[in-house]
């Protein structure tokens, strides 16, 4: 079996490939231009999508290091910044807001079309139910029949029940029928999947509202968990996406996918930096194992091209 830190190696290789070349002789160049060699690092670090404030802050923590003479190799300057990055990305962890015991944690998947939140709650329930909990999955996307048809499929694979409706329904009702079932059934978990929509678009950021109303009329302080997903292929593009969806839907934490297709893996930080929102998951490949809870020690070697943990 892969250990999980070969997981994150393996998810964030074109990242690290990319960070590895940012950094290569940077200490040999500091050293010779001093403070235009800052402003070079910190432009390389905004285009490898690790954002504004970030860069920065990674920056600057670095030039203060080498000004009080305690960077003297690249080696050095790579363990200042992922001493940077580390404090950045754990600012915010936290273990999942769980119910009660005896009662069902509730989460509710958010966010835009083909950011990846079926697979993701798939993969989810697969290592949910691995674990031992009973699962239960509630197909609120209704306007798209591939959805329903994906989650039924990744139902019968985990050995999850599946609550659907026609094509059209009302997702509101779909949703209470869940969360009647999973209080029914004793379940663990209610993983609950939507239709993609845009930040801007009113009427369906409307319609989630309605949602957790309907999870709440019968099952107060539930949803335990409003999630995120983020394609991290789309870079810092993300941060405003971000920004209108936790504004408009109480998100609660964030799940990033697709971080093993792209070398933007520095948005996670970027996030981070930006939100009061922790990273729960991320997707780092097409197995159900490559969702993985997030670990920022992981992360950050894994940015940076370390080979063992």
């Amino acid at each position: 079996m892969k250990s999980i830190f070969s997981i994150f190696k393996r998810g964030l290789e074109k990242t690290a490939t990319r960070m590895t070349r940012t950094i290569a002789g940077m200490f040999t160049g500091i050293k010779a231009h001093g403070a235009e060699s800052f402003d070079e690092l910190e432009a390389l670090l905004i285009a490898a999508d690790f954002g504004v404030p970030a860069s920065l802050r990674i920056v600057g923590d670095i030039r203060d290091r080498y000004e009080r003479g305690e960077i003297a190799t690249d080696a050095d300057l790579v363990k200042v910044a992922k001493a940077t990055v580390i404090e950045i990305l754990k600012r915010r962890e936290r273990p999942l807001n769980l119910a009660p015991e005896g009662k069902p944690t509730v989460i509710l998947m958010v966010g835009v079309n083909g950011s990846g939140k079926t697979t993701t709650i798939g993969k989810l329930a697969a290592r949910l139910k691995g674990e031992g909990n009973k699962v239960v999955l509630a197909a609120c996307d209704t306007f798209r029949a591939a959805a329903v048809e994906q989650l039924q499929l990744w139902g019968e694979r985990t050995g999850c029940q599946v609550v659907s409706a026609r094509h059209g329904a009302d997702p509101a009702s779909v949703a209470f029928d869940a969360t009647q079932a999973a209080l029914a059934r004793g379940a663990d978990y209610l993983l609950i999947d939507t239709a993609g929509r845009q930040h801007n678009q009113k009427g369906l950021m409307d319609e989630l509202a309605k949602i957790r109303r309907s999870i709440e009329k019968v099952y107060p302080g539930a949803p335990q968990e409003v999630w995120l997903t983020v394609d991290a292929s789309l870079g810092g593009n993300v941060v405003n996406q971000a920004r209108e969806f936790t504004k408009s839907t109480g998100v609660t934490g964030l799940v990033l996918t697709k971080l093993d297709g792209t070398g933007k893996g520095g948005m996670v930080v970027a996030l981070h930096q930006e939100f009061e929102l922790p990273t729960l998951f991320i997707g780092l490949g097409e197995q159900p194992e490559d969702l993985q809870p997030f670990r920022a020690e992981y992360y950050a070697d894994a940015l940076f091209g370390v080979e063992e943990r």
